[in-house]
């Protein structure tokens, strides 16, 4: 009962967050997204904000009229683990050719998109396409909840299997079967979240977990081979469980250590699957995670192993030991969660500019509240080892017998009236108990809601790559590049027309690539192209993009727009010495 209430807490801790956001984010694309090029590419490269795993499907190049080009098989950019790259085979004629991409970033979860790019010249007409869901609602549900409860379960067997060997309560057998409860949940989550590895992945539905062959491609990956450990860890696990169970005395030293180790394991579980595996500092970053996630499995499974105990005989030295491990629990997860944060975020705008930012701001409110809970929960804790001090003592001293002072039996004065008596050992106890009991409860609820926004956290991309891909994304659905064809009149001779690719079309740096074609539509050479780009409203421009001759285009690598707004661009096209024309255009710049 105990435990279903926490998990529906921790379900309404995280029910109003919204499914997980974008993770590995898109960096850049060869060739560019819009780009116009004079002869086919050999390859076509994808290069994210960290490192992402391929599929069989990873690329599906289409061809002018939609037909599926043939491909190599997706493999690296020179062995980096934050590119995938495919070879074109044959030749690519004239026109334009769609790239629908799929990954698995570095956190396991899938991420996917489209671009363009053309040979010779654009075609008339590109062809539509859909690179698929990211995720099938149905699918994703399911995730989700099995992630959510493989969190939830792992917290609290570790934090139950750490209270016992750490607080060494006088009886045991009431947390016995929270323990076997959460090692079961945490059993059939596992399983659930390896079969639906392969549909999640693919972006299918959950009928998808039949197929035998996906599974035994999901067994050979990263986050497949990870869940297949965590599997086996929770063999031994059992086997400590069972051997606990049937000793009345605290856990020896040996079995503690072994669980320690255990613990470990299934922390790396995770940590090897989310975003400390990808980015800066690895090994550090591996390293704060597994102490992050074991630290608050110690805090919050340990509070639920409180919390059940306090309905029978836990003495105030259990309590105490317990706050004196919450103490240190609290310690190790500050520390990490600075580290984490900083290298999560990156900079101080992405605490309020990014969805991590804000979630983890919300983090941090919830923590603040666990915090003043949990320093309610301590006060009643030295009361309550106050109290179970003097009873102590009131039951160690000798009962003393009030005596007659004076003469004989019957005369002089009467004897004194015995004091009243004191109130029942138990009754002081008890009710601090109960107090204690009722703070533990406030400060569990809250760190469920904690642990649900940190599940949350996982799944988000982190404001560092979110602002990494902001400045220099250009495609997959990330930030679209803007594209502008401009006609121009060439005298006698007919209308020419410039195709200027502004990426990512934004505030701030953009590259610029322009293209131009003559009246037959192929490529055209220009003695002399300039752009230049002014803000009205603002009175500010014109901005020159210094435009350099490539051979066969134009282009700028760096044209910094630094306010969002309608600018005028401004086009003109030397067509001979002594003849030049210019066009301008209306373009929507956004923050």
């Amino acid at each position: 009962m105990l435990l279903g209430t926490v998990l529906a807490l921790l379900v309404l801790g995280v029910g109003g967050a919204g499914p997980a956001s974008a993770h590995a984010a898109l960096r850049s694309t060869d060739p560019g997204d819009g780009s116009v090029l004079r002869s086919a590419p050999r390859h076509v490269t994808l290069t994210f904000t960290e490192s992402v795993g391929l599929r069989d499907d990873s690329f599906r190049v289409l061809d002018p009229g939609g037909h599926r080009v043939r491909t190599g098989e997706a493999g690296r950019a020179g062995g980096r683990s934050d590119t995938a790259r495919v070879t074109l085979s044959g030749e690519l004629g004239e026109g334009t050719y769609t790239v629908a991409w799929r990954v698995v970033s570095a956190d396991s979860h899938p991420v996917s998109g489209a671009f363009t790019f053309s040979v010779g010249k654009p075609s008339a007409a590109t062809v539509a396409v859909d690179p698929g869901p990211t995720e099938d609602p149905a699918t994703a549900a399911l995730h989700h909840i099995a992630r959510y409860l493989a969190y939830l379960a792992a917290a609290l067997l570790i934090g139950a299997a750490a209270f016992v060997a750490l607080c060494r309560p006088p009886d045991t057998a009431p947390l016995r079967r929270p323990l076997v409860a959460s090692w079961w949940t945490l059993l059939a989550s596992t399983v659930a979240l390896l079969l639906l590895r392969a549909p999640y992945e693919a972006g299918t539905g959950p009928s998808a977990v039949l197929d035998v062959s996906a599974l035994g491609d999901t067994a050979s990956t990263r986050p497949g081979a990870l869940l297949l450990a965590r599997l086996a860890l929770l063999a031994p696990v059992a086997f400590l469980l069972t051997r606990a169970a049937r000793r009345p005395v605290p856990t020896p030293a040996p079995s503690a250590a072994a669980g320690a180790a255990l613990a470990v394991g299934l922390a790396l579980t995770w940590s090897a699957a989310e975003h400390a595996s990808a980015g800066t500092q690895v090994p550090v970053a591996m390293t704060s995670s597994v102490l992050h996630l074991l630290a608050t499995a110690v805090w919050l499974g340990g509070l639920v192993a409180l919390l059940v105990t306090l309905r029978g005989t836990t003495d105030a030295a259990t309590v105490a030991r317990f706050s004196r491990v919450a103490a240190a629990s609290v310690t190790v997860l500050v520390g990490t969660g600075v580290y984490q944060s900083w290298r999560g975020l990156g900079s101080w705008q992405a605490l309020t500019g990014t969805t991590y930012g804000r979630l983890l701001l919300a983090k941090l409110a919830a923590v603040a509240v666990l915090l003043a809970a949990a320093a309610v929960s301590r006060r009643w804790t030295a009361a309550l080892a106050d109290c179970g001090t003097a009873v102590r003592e009131r039951e160690r001293a000798p009962e003393r017998v009030p005596e007659r002072v004076g003469g004989p039996p019957g005369g002089g004065e009467p004897a004194p009236e015995p004091p009243d008596p004191a109130p029942p050992a138990g009754t002081a106890v008890e009710a601090h108990r109960r107090g204690l009991r009722r703070s533990v409860l406030a400060e569990a609820t809250v760190a469920a809601v904690v642990l649900g926004v940190t599940t949350v956290l996982t799944g988000t991309v982190p404001g560092r790559a979110a602002a990494e891909a902001a400045r220099s994304a250009p495609a997959g659905g990330v930030l679209p590049a803007s594209v502008t064809t401009i006609p121009f009149e060439i005298g006698d001779s007919g209308s020419g027309t410039v195709q200027i690719t502004l990426d990512p079309g934004r505030t701030g740096d953009n590259a610029v690539q322009a293209v131009v074609f003559g009246p037959d539509g192929s490529l055209a050479a220009v003695p002399e192209l300039r752009l230049s780009f002014t803000l009205p409203d603002r009175d500010v421009g014109p901005v020159d993009a210094q435009l350099v001759d490539r051979g066969g285009y134009w282009s700028a690598n760096s044209l910094t727009l630094p306010l969002p707004g309608t600018w005028t661009m401004r086009t003109t096209v030397r067509v001979s010495e002594i003849d030049q024309v210019s066009e301008s255009r209306r373009i929507r710049i956004e923050r």
